[in-house]
């Protein structure tokens, strides 16, 4: 009888992707954190201003805020992508 082998299978190297132009996933994963690490305190520093007593409405107004938050990150995000993208390729 064959005793299983106690050795560790490692798994095959995944290929690396070399993005030409800009890369997208970086935008969106950057775009996701530092919308947070913004609009968190955003959303949590205008609600004091604002009458919101029920779950509904508390959401509703996060996901407005939120929204302003996320493009006012996206577009400057984009747009420093792209410039080192240019950059890189010249």
């Amino acid at each position: 009888m064959r005793r299983p082998s106690l050795r560790l299978r490692v798994p095959e190297r995944v290929e690396e992707y070399e993005a030409e132009g800009v890369d997208y996933a970086w935008v969106m994963q950057t775009t996701f954190v530092l919308t947070i690490v913004v609009g968190a305190p955003v959303v949590a520093v205008l609600s004091l201003f604002y009458d919101l007593p029920t779950w509904p409405q508390q959401a509703s107004f996060a996901i407005r805020v939120g929204a302003v938050v996320w493009i006012l990150t996206a577009v400057p995000v984009f747009l420093y992508a792209r410039r080192q993208a240019s950059e890189s390729a010249t």
